[in-house]
């Protein structure tokens, strides 16, 4: 009997198959699940990834609120096309305080993963404003109306809080700073040094360079501060993993 015989008869045998079938996948989930158990920790660590300051995290409520991630993925694939095109391939790191992650399932538009610093304060507002005059193939509708939308940062404490239960480590000292920590990272002639100490690398200005402190400021701040938190002139992965 033939390799092709000994095939058919497991083909055509449904209960056969059905034990084979069962088998392999058991065997290959053993493969992939068990070495897990073993590692304390299935994220390497990154020097630079920290928590969202309180105004990027507040962009970063608003970018999911108005359904960003829908069209823009934050997830560059390790291939060479990806890599040339959107930069570093994503680490997962980069991605361990978001609740939910925002690697996303589809790009309509272009991958956000390492947005932050590629373009200008003013590109960005131009873009919400209407992105047709920045990119005139975009399909992408206006959000204008956020640099009309005022925001106080109100809640900002209870959403920090939110995050800690999950696993964000933010400190008992962030939390009770996070609503001053909120102001100043607007406001450039604030005394923002504890806020620099607490978020290093945060970007501290008038994102919309509009009076006050709107949700295109939180929401430019967010953008600003992708994939800049990892300097890959000089990473290097952990090659014991």
């Amino acid at each position: 009997m033939g390799i092709l015989d000994k095939h058919k008869a497991i083909e055509t045998n449904a209960t056969l198959l059905l034990i084979l079938s069962f088998l392999v996948v058991t065997i290959g989930g053993l493969v992939q699940i068990v070495p897990l158990f073993y590692l304390d920790n299935t994220i390497e660590k990154v020097e630079g990834v920290r928590p969202y300051s309180p105004l990027e995290l507040a962009g970063r409520d608003i970018y999911i609120r108005e359904g960003c991630y829908v069209c823009h993925s934050q997830m560059i694939r390790p291939m060479r096309d990806e890599v040339e095109r959107y930069g570093h391939y994503s680490l997962a790191a980069e991605s361990m305080y978001d609740h939910p992650f925002q690697w996303g399932s589809k790009r309509t538009g272009p991958d956000l993963a390492r947005v932050g610093g590629r373009y200008s304060d003013e590109w960005h507002v131009d873009h919400l404003r209407n992105p047709q005059s920045v990119v005139p193939e975009s399909v992408m509708p206006k959000y204008g109306f956020l640099e009309r939308k005022m925001i106080e940062g109100e809640y900002i404490q209870d959403l920090m809080k939110t995050h800690k239960f999950v696993g964000v480590p933010y400190t008992d000292e962030m939390i009770e700073a996070g609503r001053d920590d909120f102001m100043a990272q607007a406001d450039p002639d604030s005394d923002y040094d504890a806020l620099l100490e607490r978020y290093p690398g945060a970007q501290v200005r008038n994102f919309d360079a509009q009076p006050g402190i709107s949700e295109a400021d939180a929401l430019i701040a967010y953008l600003q501060i992708l994939g800049t938190m990892v300097d890959f002139s000089t990473f290097e992965p952990d090659a014991s993993r």
